[in-house]
């Protein structure tokens, strides 16, 4: 019998790239208290936020395999979230500009007796951006809704000079690494792994 697959999230990135490798599931949103110690280091708090959402799903599904997930951008060691208002958009875009931060992801999945987490973190440079850039970026309306107010899989793209690491990590879900992880739980899409 094929094992039951949730996804606990709800973004439309995760869910279109587990799609495009095949991947068959649910999708179940987890409402978990996403407040955090402030001491924590970035790697930390999106293992624990991925941890918390995929355990809160597991608990009410104990007969599937649940993937839970978060994503932070982090620049001088600050998280920084989506932006409140365009104004604060602007802000983020500005202090991104021409230097390199760090997205971190957060992966966990879970049985209900078996936990695998791991994170992943890529380093993204920014082109210089002039004010009329971020302005016209803006209008777009695209950095609304986007932690670090760009999507690197969107218009947000020309912003971007270079990347190390996993660029799939940067829209939000480590795909490789996290197609090996599911293996382990006997979940596979096309690829068996």
């Amino acid at each position: 019998m094929k094992k039951r697959f949730i996804v606990a999230s709800a973004s439309p990135r995760r869910k279109e790239l587990l799609s495009s490798a095949g991947y068959e599931f649910e999708i179940i949103v987890s409402d978990v208290d996403e407040k955090i110690e402030e001491e924590m280091s970035p790697s930390d708090v999106v293992m624990e936020l991925a941890g918390r959402k995929a355990q809160a799903v597991s608990k009410e599904n104990p007969d599937a395999v649940v993937l839970g997930c978060d994503t932070v951008v982090v620049l001088d060691n600050i998280i920084l979230g989506k932006p409140k208002d365009e104004s604060d958009a602007f802000k983020i875009l500005q202090s991104l500009s021409g230097r390199t931060h760090c997205v971190y992801t957060g992966v966990c999945l879970t049985d209900g007796k078996r936990t695998e987490s791991f994170s992943s973190c890529v380093e993204v440079e920014f082109y210089e951006l002039s004010p009329e850039t971020i302005y016209s970026y803006i209008e777009t309306a695209e950095p609304m809704d986007k932690a670090g107010a760009y999507g690197i899989q969107g218009l947000g793209s020309v912003l971007v000079r270079k990347i190390n690491g996993d660029y799939f990590s940067v829209v939000g879900l480590p795909l490789a690494e996290t197609a090996r992880a599911l293996g382990s739980f006997e979940i596979n899409g096309k690829i068996k792994l």
